[in-house]
């Protein structure tokens, strides 16, 4: 499966158990984009794809289920995705997960399936991590680390891409002004609580069992023929769900000016947050130190989580009182409250995988793919 690439960024993490926070040493992970679309190449792909001649071409019995194997077309809400899946704090007191059109091709999936939920009450089966982005884009790419849609470079632009920066700042809890302009870099932190989650045991095989009506329609498209395959993927979509982990997160950025980023960077990446003291994370990440510190914001929307961590996470050191995810950073009390806090209210991680495996011959499933990775590089330069 195809990653999303970016420079060079470091990802401190560490899972959480048993309440209490043993931070890891730090991994540096490869993997990070920028803004406004172009409102007429979108309106040029957009058209492209709604290419069904007949009313009932593009109707039927849709669901909107996050379900393993459910197919979704990610053209539909490219660059919105967020719109239809909880995955960032939006201003919406709803309890919704997952509103994106689903269709159902596969049939005989469930013996494939290996789900859990809460298998270990008690205990806060998550983790903690800090994230290093030197601009915007690693920022955008470092939040959606864990949604991967296969074939797309920089599966993360398929949510964030239509973000203006005022609709971006919101989402992140950060000053506008911060992402206008590339002269910060920033620091994500995130504790994130998993309750359920689902995956394919193994892939899918090419011979799996289809729906009747799908079978049919496989048929149908055919090698040469660009219209035949865009026709389908507007009838049943392009990517079927894999996995995902479902549950809720806090996360707050931290903007800093280039040279106070790279000095606690060097710091963090030689020493590692296990030999550093409390006081000396907290001395790099105070107000006098940052540029901006972002609210904590909670990947649900959660309001009153939102509160709670305002109110219970306020830090004081010397003249200065704030809000700081850091408070977290070994408080085994604190995790205590806050793994129940975070009840199953978003989705914090999912794998998209290409619906090519429905072809059996290889030459179709060939063709389709080619069509695939043409409109996915059309929407990335577009947008």
């Amino acid at each position: 499966m195809t990653k999303a690439r970016a420079p060079e960024r470091h990802h401190h993490h560490h899972h959480q158990h048993a309440a209490s926070t043993a931070a890891s040493t730090p991994t540096a992970t490869p993997n990070g984009r920028s803004f406004a679309p172009s409102m007429a190449g979108f309106l040029l792909i957009a058209m492209a794809l709604v290419l069904c001649g007949l009313p009932d071409e593009c109707t039927g019995q849709r669901e909107s289920q996050l379900r393993l194997g459910k197919v979704v077309n990610v053209f539909l809400r490219y660059g919105y995705l967020s719109i239809s899946m909880k995955v960032i704090s939006y201003n919406d007191s709803e309890r919704w997960l997952f509103k994106e059109p689903t269709n159902n091709v596969f049939k005989g999936l469930d013996l494939m399936r290996t789900e859990e939920y809460e298998v270990k009450p008690g205990i806060f089966n998550g983790d903690f991590h800090m994230e290093f982005c030197d601009n915007r884009r690693q920022l955008f790419q470092a939040y959606f680390r864990d949604f991967q849609i296969e074939r797309l470079d920089s599966p993360w632009r398929a949510y964030t891409e239509g973000w203006h920066p005022e609709v971006a700042a919101k989402k992140l809890g950060i000053h506008a002004k911060y992402l206008e302009r590339d002269d910060y870099c920033y620091v994500l932190v995130r504790v994130s609580r998993f309750r359920d989650s689902s995956r394919f045991a193994k892939p899918i095989p090419p011979n799996q069992t289809l729906e009747p009506e799908v079978a049919r329609r496989v048929q149908g498209v055919v090698v040469g023929d660009t219209t035949s395959a865009v026709q389908f993927m507007n009838r049943y979509g392009t990517h079927y769900i894999n996995a995902y982990v479902t549950g809720n997160s806090l996360y707050q950025v931290f903007v800093f000016n280039k040279r106070n980023y790279s000095h606690v960077k060097e710091k963090l990446k030689t020493r590692g947050v296990l030999a550093i003291s409390k006081v000396d994370l907290y001395e790099h990440f105070a107000p006098w130190y940052v540029e901006h510190m972002g609210k904590i914001r909670c990947a649900s929307g959660n309001a009153t989580v939102e509160a709670w961590a305002a109110r219970k996470l306020r830090h004081s050191y010397y003249v200065f009182t704030y809000s700081t995810l850091l408070k977290l950073h070994g408080d085994g009390a604190l995790l205590r409250i806050l793994s129940e806090l975070l009840q199953n209210e978003a989705i914090l991680q999912l794998d998209l995988r290409s619906l090519s495996i429905i072809f059996k011959e290889p030459a179709k499933r060939a063709w389709f793919e080619e069509i695939l990775d043409n409109y996915l590089k059309l929407w990335e330069v577009n947008m």
